[in-house]
């Protein structure tokens, strides 16, 4: 009888650990989601697998914290949008050096802000910790882009890419300073 009451025990305990097992994952995987937005899609899509997904948006959160991420002085978010405006009236007369120009500004404040000069995936990936939103506008910017390199689209496209530009670019200098804050935070408070 004892025999059978340690077995009840043993499995009375190991059904608790899996439900507290599966309650934990339940409420990360709620916690990447919220945070990650589409992003958190576009990584279940990119490896199939929920798990491995998860695995990657918690890996791009720890390869961004360690990294210094700092806003802009005011002064010069306010000269990056007057070169902003300068490159939208470009637009007009050269579209492709104006995509270009845009490109090179947003690469340039990325590195400003503290994040590593980088391949174009590893950009996306360190920036969709603070701006998961706003990373889909630069996914597509980059994709219009290069489909005009490669002479497959028009001026049309190149205005889109534009809009998407300007919203990655809005959001790194007005959103920008206010994730990272946040975000640095709440790990301090956790």
């Amino acid at each position: 009888m004892n025999e059978m009451m340690l077995l009840i025990g043993v499995v009375i305990v190991l059904a608790a650990a899996g439900a507290a097992v599966y309650v934990a994952q339940r409420q990360r995987s709620r916690q990447l989601r919220t945070h990650f937005g589409p992003e958190y899609d576009h990584a279940l899509e990119g490896f199939k697998d929920r798990r491995a997904a998860e695995r990657a948006l918690m890996e791009r959160t720890r390869r961004v914290d360690k990294l210094e991420i700092r806003p802009l002085p005011v002064l010069r978010r306010d000269e990056l949008r007057n070169r902003w405006q300068a490159l939208q009236a470009q637009f007009v007369d050269d579209p492709d050096a104006a995509i270009r120009e845009a490109h090179s500004l947003l690469t340039m404040v990325l590195h400003e802000q503290g994040y590593p000069r980088a391949k174009f995936d590893e950009q996306v990936e360190l920036l969709s910790v603070h701006h998961p939103a706003a990373v889909q506008h630069y996914r597509e910017a980059h994709r219009l882009a290069d489909e005009r390199a490669r002479g497959q689209s028009d001026t049309e496209h190149l205005r889109q890419a534009m809009i998407h530009y300007r919203a990655l670019f809005e959001d790194l200098l007005t959103q920008g300073a206010r994730s990272h804050t946040h975000h640095k935070e709440t790990r301090r408070e956790a």
